[in-house]
């Protein structure tokens, strides 16, 4: 079964309100080993404060050589300088949906809400890569239990599944040609499996096959795209 965010996420993060001074979060930061704080009024997200804000703090207290440039006040608060609106990600999202988002915006963390902006946790790069801690025997187990068996109905001794270090080595015979493949695809995706070696052989090559409707039903087809 595929993991969400929900779980994964670090529920009841910690926080700041807007009008938290700047000594408190960066002791905040420090003293918890977190890279960013929520910044909140009651449970609705503000926006995010990380080290990176409170660095261009730093880069705001003294002007560039040379420059006559009148730099702004720098911030003295969590609200001054936070980071508004953060990006967020669901508890639904999946774990690729909330990687391709970190990658793509350069973040190393995200705030979990819910639709209506209510703060329910926070995910980081390295929570994402907790699947790929899952022991061997789970990802086993996995296979031959919920995917060979439940999902697509293969009886499980048909099938040898080895794994380790969460490489996947399936070899055995199965009904059809898209059956051995869509077993090694599925088996790709589970969480905690880092590749797959898809050894089945088949009975039957279907790749070929293509469903034959009747007359009927390929005119009523037709006069559907119109």
């Amino acid at each position: 079964m595929a993991w969400k965010i929900r779980d994964l996420m670090t529920p009841d993060p910690v926080t700041v309100e807007a009008g938290t001074d700047f000594k408190t979060c960066v002791e905040l930061l420090r003293s918890h080993r977190i890279g960013s704080l929520p910044v909140v009024a009651g449970d609705r997200l503000l926006g995010i404060l990380s080290e990176s804000d409170l660095l261009r703090r730093e880069e705001s207290r003294t002007p560039a050589a040379g420059s006559r440039v009148r730099r702004p006040r720098p911030a003295r608060s969590a609200g001054e300088a936070m980071t508004a609106p953060a990006l967020t990600v669901g508890p639904e999202a999946s774990l690729p949906e909330a990687a391709r988002l970190m990658h793509s915006q350069h973040v190393h963390q995200l705030p979990v809400c819910d639709p209506s902006g209510r703060l329910l946790g926070i995910v980081t790069r390295t929570d994402l890569l907790r699947p790929f801690l899952r022991s061997d025997e789970s990802i086993r187990r996995e296979i031959s239990e919920i995917l060979l068996h439940r999902t697509l109905a293969i009886d499980p001794d048909a099938v040898a599944v080895e794994v380790h270090s969460g490489l996947v080595r399936l070899a055995g015979e199965v009904e059809s040609r898209s059956l051995a493949a869509l077993t090694g695809r599925l088996a790709g995706q589970i969480e905690g499996v880092v590749d797959v070696e898809n050894l089945l052989t088949y009975r039957l090559d279907d790749e070929h096959l293509r469903p034959e409707l009747p007359p009927r039903a390929l005119q009523l087809t037709a006069q559907e795209r119109l």
